[in-house]
């Protein structure tokens, strides 16, 4: 009987072992999920270099050479000022879709206040005035939504949907639907064609808008309060946050960048180019979600944002390059972006 104890005992103690083992095994590879999860820029940079290699290898020639570079940067200059801005709204748990109407509506604005004062031959004085026309009429379609989610009420998805439409038709009927050109030439030549060390102007415009958001979303209140309401906007509350005061100030500066990036786009095409920024709202999201901010919100960085942009820009860059239809372009991204968020939900369940 004792040696029958024994054994029993021993079969116990080896199945118990054997239960902690793996039990060990399941939490390493639960820990391991949980960090490739989480290192969303890791990964987005990982997609973003798997790109540039091939477009590289297809066509050395042409895609990896300074200019092709150069066309790249600038081309994610502007994109990349409106998405610093979709990055904190989508951190929130909003959305912004109507930041590339806005950026036409500002940058119409901006031409005619420069046209008003000299056209092509005016002067600073003009550009500033300009400058300032465009950030204000920005500023004014930012509050403008973020009036309406938070006293109205009404959902950011259906706020934003109807000031795309009202910011794009406002502008055509400005316009009459024609492009407003004679940007003047000291628009152009500095900031639409300088630079500085040879870095264009654009891009060092861009790198100081994603910098400074960076700094402020990290290491300050404004920021905190950000990542607060996206998080939990009843706990917000109930520890002092003025949510509606927070989410009014982070819709405003969307609506800020976004005239920002209605001037640098005048500047650089020297026109208002009405038309060409119907994909600027889905290639902000792509870039934002890609660079790991969470589209429930609570979750998010500006350098994620920022490694999310080239994706966009380097997709249309080498598919022209190498002969497919540039609609591609937007077939890609569109798929990308709903692979990013199926992949934020798993990842949101397997939280602990």
């Amino acid at each position: 009987m004792s040696h029958q104890g024994d054994e029993l005992s021993a079969a116990q103690n080896a199945s118990g072992e054997a239960g902690q083992n793996a039990d060990h095994v399941r939490s390493l590879a639960h820990r391991l999920r949980q960090r490739v999860l989480r290192a969303n820029a890791l990964w987005i940079l990982g997609v973003l270099c798997v790109l540039v290699i091939g477009f590289s290898v297809s066509n050395p020639g042409q895609f990896l050479t300074v200019f092709n570079i150069r066309n790249i940067a600038i081309s994610a200059a502007i994109l990349l000022v409106l998405s610093v801005g979709q990055t904190y709204v989508i951190i929130t748990g909003g959305i912004d879709l109507s930041v590339g109407s806005v950026l036409i509506f500002s940058g119409v604005v901006d031409a005619k206040v420069m046209a008003a004062f000299g056209g092509l031959n005016a002067g600073v004085g003009a550009v500033v005035l300009g400058l300032l026309a465009s950030l204000g009429t920005g500023l004014l379609w930012g509050l403008l939504n973020g009036f309406l989610v938070t006293k109205a009420r009404v959902p950011a998805l259906i706020v934003t949907l109807g000031t795309f439409g009202m910011a794009l038709g406002g502008a055509q009927l400005l316009t009459g639907g024609v492009d407003v050109r004679g940007v003047p030439n000291v628009l152009a030549n500095s900031i639409g064609i300088g630079t500085v060390l040879g870095v264009p102007y654009l891009v060092v415009i861009a790198a100081v808008v994603a910098l400074v958001g960076g700094v402020v979303l990290a290491v300050t209140r404004f920021g905190r309060h950000t990542y607060a309401v996206g998080s939990n906007v009843e706990a917000a509350r109930r520890v002092g946050i003025a949510v509606d005061r927070q989410l009014l100030a982070v819709y405003a500066l969307v609506g800020l960048l976004a005239g920002l990036a209605g001037f640098l786009n005048l500047a650089h095409f020297g026109t208002t180019t009405i038309s060409g920024h119907a994909e600027d709202n889905l290639n902000t999201i792509a870039a934002v979600v890609l660079g790991g901010t969470s589209l429930f919100g609570g979750m998010g960085a500006v350098i994620g944002t920022v490694i999310g942009v080239f994706i966009p820009m380097v997709l249309q860059n080498g598919f022209v390059i190498v002969g497919i239809q540039p609609f591609w372009q937007t077939v890609v991204v569109g798929a990308v972006l709903i692979a990013a968020v199926y992949v934020d939900q798993f990842k949101r369940r397997a939280r602990p």
